[in-house]
């Protein structure tokens, strides 16, 4: 079923609008993919965030000019479904994941801070852990060092306490 112009332009405007407050763009040829394995997807992708939508490509074209996508405007080409996300990684992990479960869906490209990302761009992109995992990272490394230098003075503590006996092995190294 084709669209009218005033629908058209409302899928160009909402479009628009997804692309106007996300970071990555993520395009995959959907070719042979069944129903469900589409919906399967649509699914993962909402869970995660991705706005996910196949679109006409010049519906898609008119929507990324003037935004930071407007460079992978060369790669829309085909029957391509787009994936939009705020998070950096979202997108490019959602349908990369499901590309490796799912022979049909094959990368195409995408873009990520008004650069363009070829296939293994967007792989590289979405072999990236999450924000929250890098969060988590950071916040281990920041711990870790607390940590340590607490058992030091744990330790510390433990041998002053034990008397002069602990502080003898010590003075005798040191001689």
């Amino acid at each position: 079923m084709s669209l009218n112009r005033n629908e058209k332009a409302a899928v160009v405007s909402d479009v628009a609008a997804q692309a106007a407050k996300s970071q990555t763009l993520a395009l995959a040829e959907y070719r042979g993919l069944t129903v469900e394995a589409l919906n399967k997807l649509r699914v993962t992708a909402r869970a995660q965030g991705v706005y996910l939508h196949v679109l006409k490509n010049t519906l898609a074209r008119r929507a990324v000019a003037g935004t930071s996508f407007e460079a992978a405007s060369d790669a829309m080409v085909g029957p391509l479904i787009y994936g939009f996300s705020e998070d950096a990684v979202a997108a490019a992990k959602v349908i990369a994941d499901f590309a490796k479960t799912n022979d049909k869906l094959v990368l195409k490209g995408g873009a990520y801070g008004g650069k363009v990302l070829d296939v293994n761009g967007l792989k590289a992109l979405a072999s990236v852990p999450s924000k929250e995992v890098l969060l988590s990272q950071i916040a281990g490394l920041l711990k870790s060092p607390v940590q340590r230098t607490a058992a030091v003075l744990a330790a510390l503590a433990q041998q002053k306490g034990g008397g002069a006996e602990a502080e003898a092995p010590a003075d005798t190294a040191a001689a």
